[in-house]
């Protein structure tokens, strides 16, 4: 693919389509093959996705603490819940992170419960 070719493609691609590749080529090989756009996620599948994380909250309950974040990998947002938790050392806003886990929908937002999670190294 030439210059010109690559340059076109990038003039005509969408928002979220340049997003997801910047931050597909900033992770270079943190986004494996078998990772998955959060948009391309269906609801019941087992996903793997990696994205940033854009806010923590923790769940104002005293008898059943959850810890949630808002996960972003350009192409769309889905909420990971942990159950039980009230802090994850590592777990801060602006850290890359991929997760595994079941994809459920509630209320007009994916979400994925209590999922394995891998930190990625912070950049500089």
């Amino acid at each position: 693919m030439n210059a010109i070719t690559r340059a076109y493609r990038k003039f005509t691609a969408s928002t979220a389509e340049l997003e997801s590749k910047e931050l597909r080529d900033q992770f270079g090989a943190l986004a494996e093959i078998q990772t998955q756009l959060i948009d391309q996620c269906q609801p019941g599948a087992q996903v793997e996705v990696v994205g940033n994380i854009r806010s923590v909250s923790i769940a104002p309950s005293s008898k059943s603490p959850a810890l949630e974040i808002e996960l972003y990998d350009g192409s769309g947002v889905v909420t990971v819940v942990w159950m039980g938790r009230r802090i994850i050392p590592g777990i801060v806003a602006g850290r890359t992170v991929k997760v595994c886990g079941r994809l459920t929908c509630n209320a007009d937002r994916s979400v994925i419960f209590n999922p394995r999670y891998e930190l990625r190294p912070l950049s500089k």
